[in-house]
């Protein structure tokens, strides 16, 4: 049996040691939006593991406004996170239910963007992301979920690249919180090297 931290302090320690030893890289790298960088995150190595996800997802539910009744994300990042997240929740007693924001339409049946039990219109979601750099995949979620009839305030997201997405959030009346920034995570990963 895998024991886990007792303590958030202690969960997020064990989660940046994870993400700088199994998500980052540094290197030359193209990103999706075809910039060059020299760090390159993919947290699905530690999203997909029991213990990342375990941690992740405490971390991450903290981070959901109390009153919010879903978490939603886009596909394929946040899946993950979002089932993670309504696991915790339901282990902890709280009710919360989780949409995931095609990348398209379905293409056949209604049509549908969102996959999940829809809460009543007006309702508060939280958008969840494994890594934000411009927001753009964030800003696709919430855009579909207000889209939907639904209102979202927050975006929380495992790893902030610090490349405009904090100002592409604010830019549309959101939030964006995040666990680490990625200068967190490449210190880590340098200190395993010394």
């Amino acid at each position: 049996m895998v024991a886990l931290p007792t303590t958030k302090e202690a969960c997020k320690d064990k989660l940046l040691n994870m993400l700088a030893g199994g998500a980052y890289r540094s290197g030359d790298f193209t990103l999706a939006s075809g910039r060059k960088s020299a760090h390159y995150v993919n947290c699905k190595p530690v999203s997909l593991s029991g213990v990342g996800l375990s941690l992740i997802s405490t971390l991450l539910l903290d981070q959901v406004q109390d009153d919010a009744l879903s978490v939603a994300g886009l596909t394929l990042g946040a899946d993950p996170l979002v089932s993670g997240v309504v696991m915790k929740a339901a282990q902890m007693g709280r009710s919360l239910d989780g949409l995931i924001v095609r990348k398209e339409a379905k293409g056949h049946g209604t049509g549908a963007w969102l996959e999940g039990p829809l809460p009543p219109k007006g309702s508060l979601v939280t958008i969840l992301e494994d890594v934000v750099t411009t927001g753009g995949s964030s800003l696709k979620a919430v855009n579909q979920i207000r889209e939907a009839g639904f209102c979202v305030k927050r975006v929380v997201t495992i790893i902030d690249r610090q490349e405009g997405g904090d100002v592409a959030m604010k830019n549309e009346g959101l939030d964006l919180i995040s666990l680490f920034l990625l200068k967190e995570i490449e210190l880590r990963a340098n200190s395993f090297m010394q």
